[in-house]
């Protein structure tokens, strides 16, 4: 049909770390840091994703490199408006008219003015039609798990700014819990713990440097080490120390514990079937915090339960809500649900 020719199908993964856009038809085309440069003096947007992201902590006083979104939210509804205006000028057809139907994922226990801050961004950066899902229903049909079977399936999305964590049983949330301790709490940890055990100053692409070249959740077998520069705390000039990878397990360690506290919290208050379910087919987890060393072997060994990453999981999301927005019929009665899971935020 030529209708169709100007119908644009979109399944968006608005990250705090990054931005991923699938389109029907061709898959992800953009993945990007969630990054926009602006310059102060003239309010012009500079850059946008991976460009922005080299300015990170590198930018003069007269250039702000702003992250739009904190903790799985909106906090600068006009960046990130700029931010999927540019990607959705990216991914168009040069048609005079085009109409963007989009499948965004959101954390689960977002409030209701949140979720409209989330519609109204996508909606006045372009699209026609915008529906909701919550993140770990979109990671799970992006997994192809089976949600729609009267059996639990349990999914934990630690990305950069949430750590989500839901049981799905009959395509619905059963349980369902968003802790805002996940990447970037990780990151400052380690920026926390390298200025008071080396008395060093670093920024975060450091501190995420260290977590993915040397950071794990359990004991390795193999030592792991690096150089870092930046700025000591007492002479203020450059200097240069070797980290190793237990230093880098205990910076993260207390937030490692609170992300098993919410799981096993969560299954605590899970129906008792469920919970069998939840023995017998295991737990799967995604998002980039699944990939730091032995994060599988650390919920295994907590809670007891084999623990599965899904395959490529950073992307797992925008194909779940981009398979949602290629049928948005059949996933309908996955979007903006009036019955909420049970919240057990803290």
């Amino acid at each position: 049909m030529i209708w169709d020719y100007f119908i644009k199908d979109i399944g968006i993964d608005l990250g705090t770390a990054n931005t991923l856009v699938y389109i029907k038809g061709a898959g992800i085309v953009i993945n990007e840091p969630s990054i926009v440069a602006v310059n102060n003096k003239t309010s012009q947007v500079l850059a946008i994703g991976e460009e922005a992201k080299k300015m990170l902590g590198r930018a003069p006083s007269h250039i702000s490199v702003i992250k739009p979104l904190v903790g799985g939210v909106i906090s600068d509804f006009e960046m990130a408006q700029e931010m999927l205006r540019h990607y959705f000028k990216k991914i168009g057809n040069n048609n005079f008219f085009s109409y963007y139907r989009v499948v965004i994922g959101i954390p689960p226990n977002l409030t209701e003015v949140e979720r409209k801050s989330v519609e109204d961004a996508v909606i006045l950066a372009g699209a026609s039609k915008v529906f909701l899902i919550e993140e770990p229903v979109a990671a799970a049909i992006g997994a192809r798990l089976p949600i729609n079977e009267p059996v639990s399936t349990m999914i934990i999305d630690i990305g950069g700014g949430t750590t989500d964590i839901a049981i799905i049983s009959m395509a619905g949330a059963v349980t369902a819990k968003s802790l805002k301790i996940a990447g970037d709490k990780l990151n400052n940890d380690i920026i926390n713990f390298v200025r008071e055990e080396f008395k060093l100053l670093i920024g975060e692409p450091t501190a995420e440097e260290l977590k993915i070249s040397i950071g794990s959740a359990v004991p390795l077998d193999e030592k792991l080490e690096t150089a870092i520069r930046g700025r000591d705390v007492s002479s203020g000039l450059p200097k240069e120390v070797v980290v190793k990878n237990h230093h880098i397990r205990v910076a993260i360690h207390h937030s490692l514990a609170l992300i098993i506290e919410a799981i096993k919290e969560a299954i605590e208050k899970t129906p008792p079937e469920l919970v069998g379910d939840i023995l017998k087919r295991g737990i799967y987890i995604c998002g980039g915090g699944s990939l730091l060393k032995g994060m599988d072997r650390l919920i295994e060994e907590e809670i007891g339960v084999k623990t599965m990453t899904i395959d490529d999981p950073l992307t797992c999301v925008a194909r779940g809500a981009g398979i949602a927005a290629e049928n948005p019929e059949a996933h309908f009665h996955l979007f903006n649900s009036p019955l909420k899971p049970l919240d057990i935020s803290l």
